[in-house]
């Protein structure tokens, strides 16, 4: 299915679950295309690899880790030397009508020589197609991006940079600054287990922010990068709000109230994380959504938020994007050795499950359904001002506060 035919069919299955009127269709749709429209945590379009080249790699002798090095280059970056695929990537970009993306740029975990490959490959994308898309250092540069009418990333790590020599605090706290100065604007504490920062999401305890991650928190407020705690465990995030004197987030998560699941935040983290000044980005994985899974489910969850808490306080933190499928090769399956299960995906049982991973539901929450999101919000009632915040003007107001005001070279 090419991808005309892909964005129009996911737009269909939305609105027929939606059934919005002719006046709220078009309102949204209006006020979708003239806000500044903020995923506060995603993929911007990606790429199927080549599977070809992956065999040839298989052949040559590749080893596992360097096969999923390989894959993940080829997700981020083919559609640069393929006129298919970069034609997909614009189509998507512009289906959805979202200005900038808190783009995942590190893999998870806290190694620097993972960490930097995906800052390297999307600075590599943004570099080539700097006319359409472009990396954003600060929030003034996606203002740009709208009034442009081109389309941004803001760079965010799935962990905190770390040497891991373990001689001085203050070393280890040191690549927070470097990976700012490449454009990192927010980290993951910890993502789904333990780690030396405090515990994730996924693990059975009730502990906490370690005192290495107390003055982690300290140093990211120092040098201006939005803490997220959307992979930390409950008491973890309460730690970090305790002790943040920035707006700190939960980029991509889900409300506890409405589907209890490790990766939802409950009402008394919610309060502690909006007393910082910070939001909640509602994801699009149905199975953190419960309920009915689907762009219904999305709606109940901002809704709630709004409800409980206020419209200050609520984004959409997608967590999916648009994969490009529409390349001359067909995928296959190249990498024939079972691999244990990686240490970042050890979740708890019934984490996904089935009930929940339907195609429709899915499709209703694709990533290019973006200005359904807002359709969504104005058929719920929303006012205007209320939904510019929740599809982005949040995120913009809490990538402006948590920026230094000057920068600072002094060791904690």
């Amino acid at each position: 299915m090419n991808t005309s035919n892909r964005i129009e069919r996911d737009k269909q299955v939305a609105l027929k679950i939606l059934e919005p009127s002719q006046k709220d269709l078009d309102r949204g749709l209006e006020l979708h295309k003239e806000s500044i429209v903020f995923d506060s945590y995603g993929f911007s379009p990606t790429s199927v690899p080549d599977s070809d080249v992956l065999a040839k790699a298989t052949e040559d002798g590749a080893w596992p880790n360097e096969l999923q090095d390989l894959t993940e280059e080829m997700s981020m970056t083919r559609h640069l030397t393929d006129s298919i695929g970069l034609k997909s990537y614009k189509e998507a970009w512009k289906a959805s009508g979202v200005t900038c993306v808190f783009q995942n740029a590190g893999q998870e975990g806290n190694r620097m020589d993972r960490i930097i490959k995906r800052h390297a490959r999307f600075t590599h994308v943004t570099d080539k197609l700097g006319d359409f898309v472009f990396r954003a250092a600060f929030p003034k540069d996606i203002e740009n991006a709208k009034q442009e009418g081109r389309h941004c990333l803001y760079f965010s790590a799935n962990g905190v940079p770390v040497p891991q020599r373990w001689d001085t605090v203050a070393e280890e706290l040191g690549f927070i600054r470097i990976f700012y100065q490449l454009g990192c604007r927010m980290m993951h504490l910890t993502y789904n287990r333990w780690n030396m920062l405090g515990v994730g999401c996924g693990e059975d305890s009730t502990g906490g922010l370690s005192d290495f991650g107390r003055e982690v928190v300290r140093e990211m407020n120092r040098v201006g990068v939005i803490i997220d705690v959307a992979h930390s465990g409950l008491q973890t995030s309460m730690d970090a709000a305790n002790i943040s004197e920035k707006p700190m987030v939960a980029s991509h998560s889900s409300c506890w109230s409405l589907k209890e699941h490790c990766r939802a935040k409950t009402d008394e983290v919610m309060r502690a994380i909006f007393q910082t000044g910070g939001y909640m980005g509602i994801c699009c994985i149905s199975s953190f959504l419960g309920g009915t899974g689907d762009i219904i489910a999305l709606l109940d969850h901002i809704d709630y938020i709004v409800r409980n808490f206020g419209a200050d306080y609520v984004a959409i933190g997608t967590d999916v994007g648009y994969r490009i499928q529409t390349y001359g090769d067909q995928p296959k399956n190249v990498q024939s050795q079972k691999l244990r299960t990686a240490f970042r995906s050890l979740w708890p049982e019934n984490s996904f499950m089935p009930e929940y991973q339907q195609s429709w539901q899915i499709q209703s929450l694709a990533w290019t359904n973006w200005p359904l999101f807002t359709v969504g919000l104005v058929q719920r009632g929303h006012s205007d001002d209320d939904i510019r915040k929740i599809i982005g003007g949040n995120v913009m107001r809490v990538a402006k506060a948590v920026l230094p005001d000057k920068p600072s070279f002094a060791f904690p």
